[in-house]
């Protein structure tokens, strides 16, 4: 049998708070969320100002970076590569930029989905959220 890391709330905590020092360094208001490997949602956390839709679009994001083991952006630039019928794809909906996985000893143990700014600008956050992992 094999074992692999998972994501604890002291982890979870400490990427949460490196995001949002990224998203108010930059003045940037955004969601945040981090979910498991499975796609459960672990944190939401919203700022000020941003738009209500983020609320909704961050987790799905997330999600869709957890299960896929990858970047949100691939699937949107497969989309906008013209390969359509990828929107049919089952149980992901944040097929945009923005939801990063963590991944931690070549094993897939959550993401993270940001949503509110520019997509480059919320993969951003997400990528200062996990490098407080000291991965």
């Amino acid at each position: 049998m094999q074992t692999k890391p998972v994501l604890t709330l002291d982890d979870v905590k400490k990427i949460a708070a490196a995001a949002e020092a990224e998203a108010k360094a930059n003045n940037w208001p955004v969601v945040i969320a981090v979910v498991d490997d499975g796609g459960h949602l672990m944190w939401l956390q919203r700022l000020d100002g941003v738009a209500p839709i983020s609320a909704h679009i961050a987790p799905a994001k997330a999600t869709t970076a957890a299960l896929g083991k990858r970047e949100s952006k691939i699937y949107e630039d497969i989309i906008n590569n013209g390969r359509y019928s990828f929107l049919s794809a089952p149980f992901i909906e944040g097929m945009l930029e923005g939801g990063v996985p963590i991944i931690v000893e070549g094993q897939c143990v959550g993401a993270v989905g940001v949503s509110g700014v520019k997509s480059a600008e919320d993969a951003q956050i997400a990528k200062a959220g996990i490098a407080a992992l000291g991965l």
